[in-house]
C-alpha cells in the first residue's frame, strides 16, 4: 500500500511557466518537502481557455475559484482585481519572486520607438500583465487616447498574430522576447514588472510561511544557475527557442516582497484611473497577513 502523506496540502493553479518556474523548481528539488507540506500543481499550463476575453473564465482563475486550487500567481493588478472580485475572497499574500520584462516587439519597420504606436493597437491578453504593462508604459510618453490595446489572448497567441501580420506590435514575455529576436523581430518598449502570489484566506499561516520560503529557496537557486532551469521556460515555444537560446536579461527571481499599503493604494489609483477597478477596495481586504 501506498503511505498516505501527513503533510498538508496546498494546491497550485498553473500560470506561464516563466512565473511559475519556482513552484516548479521547488516542486522538483524537494524544497517543499523540506518545508512540512506537499505541493499539487493541479493542472499542466495549457494556452486552451486561457484566452477568454472574462477573466474567471480562465483556467487558473476558474480553478481556484471551484475551490480545486489555493495559490495562483499573476501580475500584481490582476492579484487586485481577482481579489476583489472573486466569490471565494482570494487575496494577495505577497509579491511572487519572479521580476519579468513585458517587451513590446514588432516585425514592423515603422515602429521603431513607443511615440511610434500611437493610434497602433498592441495586442495584449486582457486585464492581465500584458494589458496594465502596456498602458502604464507607453503613458509616460503617449496621451492616454492615442494608446491603443487589442485582446489577442495568450502569449502563444499573441506571437502568431505578430507573425502572421494579423498584429503589428504585441506585448509579450519570455520565453517569447527571446523567440521573437531570433526570429527578426525587434524590441519597441521594454518594462519590468512584479507580480503577485494570490491566496486562499483558508491557508494558515504556517502553509503560507512553508509556501513562501520554499519558493524564495528556489528563487537563489534559479539565480545561481538559470541555464540548469531554463528547459522548463523554453517548453512553451514547442522546440522553436532552445534553452541556450533564451536571454538572461528579461527575467530574474527573487525574494518575495509584503505588500505594503503605500504600494497598494498607488496601484489601486492607478487602475481606477483607467477605469480598471471600483474603487472600493482596501489594503485590509485585499491583501493577507502573513505570519
Amino acid at each position: 500500500m501506498t503511505a498516505v502523506s501527513q503533510r498538508p496540502v496546498v494546491s497550485v493553479s498553473p500560470n506561464n511557466p516563466v512565473f511559475d518556474l519556482p513552484i516548479y523548481v521547488a516542486r522538483d528539488e524537494g524544497l517543499f518537502e523540506r518545508a512540512g507540506i506537499e505541493v499539487r500543481l493541479q493542472a499542466r499550463y495549457s494556452e486552451r481557455n486561457a484566452s477568454d476575453k472574462e477573466p474567471f473564465a480562465r483556467l487558473k482563475e476558474s480553478l481556484f475559484e471551484q475551490g480545486k486550487a489555493d495559490v495562483y500567481n499573476l501580475c500584481e493588478w490582476a492579484g487586485i482585481d481577482r481579489s476583489e472580485h472573486s466569490a471565494r475572497g482570494a487575496q494577495v499574500l505577497a509579491l511572487r519572486p519572479a521580476v519579468g520584462a513585458q517587451a513590446i516587439i514588432s516585425f514592423d519597420a515603422a515602429l521603431q520607438e513607443p511615440r511610434d504606436l500611437a493610434g497602433v493597437p498592441v495586442g495584449i491578453n486582457d486585464k492581465t500583465g500584458s494589458h496594465y504593462t502596456t498602458l502604464q508604459s507607453l503613458e509616460g510618453v503617449l496621451a492616454r487616447d492615442d494608446i491603443v490595446v487589442e485582446h489577442v489572448g495568450v502569449p502563444e497567441r499573441r506571437y502568431e498574430a505578430l507573425k502572421q501580420g494579423t498584429s503589428r506590435a504585441v506585448a509579450v514575455m519570455e520565453p517569447f522576447i527571446s523567440l521573437g529576436l531570433k526570429e527578426g523581430a525587434h524590441l519597441v518598449d521594454v518594462t519590468f514588472y512584479r507580480g503577485a502570489e494570490v491566496i486562499a484566506p483558508s491557508l494558515t499561516p504556517e502553509q503560507r510561511n512553508a509556501y513562501l520560503g520554499a519558493i524564495n529557496e528556489a528563487a537563489d537557486r534559479i539565480m545561481a544557475d538559470f541555464g540548469k532551469y531554463k528547459h522548463y521556460v523554453t517548453e512553451q515555444t514547442k522546440g522553436r527557442l532552445a534553452p541556450h537560446e533564451m536571454s538572461d536579461h528579461f527575467v530574474r527571481y527573487t525574494h518575495y516582497v509584503v505588500y505594503d499599503p503605500k504600494r497598494f493604494n498607488q496601484v489601486y489609483e492607478w487602475m481606477r484611473s483607467w477605469g480598471l477597478a471600483t474603487g472600493g477596495a482596501d489594503h485590509a481586504r485585499v491583501v493577507a497577513r502573513l505570519g
